[in-house]
């Protein structure tokens, strides 16, 4: 746009001069005027739009969770790469803990590169108990490096989280849960692309599936 109006306004410029010239040359008025050349150096870069999102990625949800550092994220922060997800509440004693240690085995019988890239991804259904400062000491009591995100978002939200992913989960009068338990392996575009259910077996499908997942990610 910038290129647009420089070159409008040099042309506007030499017409004026022309004319305050008393320029009465026919084959000068009519001559053909030399486009402008831009130095690269001041030409803008042209846009770069990311493809649009499949219909099925779970990255279309766009509302807001916040992280154990207290900063505000969105799903779509995570495309790019794979990603493992799971629910969970930080006070739970025993379910919980096997989700969190399966996906650790998982990432220990990843390849170098693949790990490495890696995104795993706990999102509370606690949205009472488990606070920022609450995750924060959930990831520091796990020993959860910066591939791990633990994330919160408002109950409304958490709801149709739970929903899209297939988990169900439903408060205890003792202020626990009952939960599905469930991993899913997100694609690099936020789509679904398995699941592990349950607590036991299956982290083979789910290491394979992730390494297969990594290989095809942009």
């Amino acid at each position: 746009m910038k290129t647009i109006l420089r070159f409008s306004l040099l042309s506007w410029i030499t017409t004026s001069a022309l004319l305050a010239a008393g320029a009465s040359d026919e084959s000068a008025s009519c001559a053909e005027e030399k486009p402008v050349e831009v130095p690269a150096c001041c030409a803008e870069p042209a846009p770069t739009i990311a493809p649009a999102l499949p219909a099925e990625s779970i990255y279309q949800l766009d509302f807001t969770f916040t992280d154990d550092s207290g900063a505000e994220r969105q799903l779509s922060e995570l495309r790019g790469q794979p990603t493992l997800m799971a629910m969970f509440f930080a006070q739970c004693g025993y379910a919980c803990p096997l989700l969190v240690r399966d996906m650790k085995d998982v990432v220990d019988r990843l390849p170098a590169d693949v790990a490495k890239n890696l995104r795993i991804l706990l999102v509370t259904f606690d949205t009472d108990r488990d606070s920022v400062e609450a995750l924060h000491a959930y990831r520091e009591t796990n020993e959860l490096d910066e591939r791990w995100e633990l994330w919160r978002a408002s109950p409304a939200d958490t709801c149709i989280c739970a929903m899209v992913v297939s988990v169900q989960f439903r408060q205890e009068p003792s202020g626990d849960y009952s939960h599905s338990n469930l991993i899913t392996l997100l694609d690099a575009d936020g789509v679904i692309a398995h699941r592990r259910t349950g607590l036991q077996g299956g982290l083979e499908g789910l290491t394979e599936a992730t390494v297969r997942y990594a290989e095809s990610a942009p």
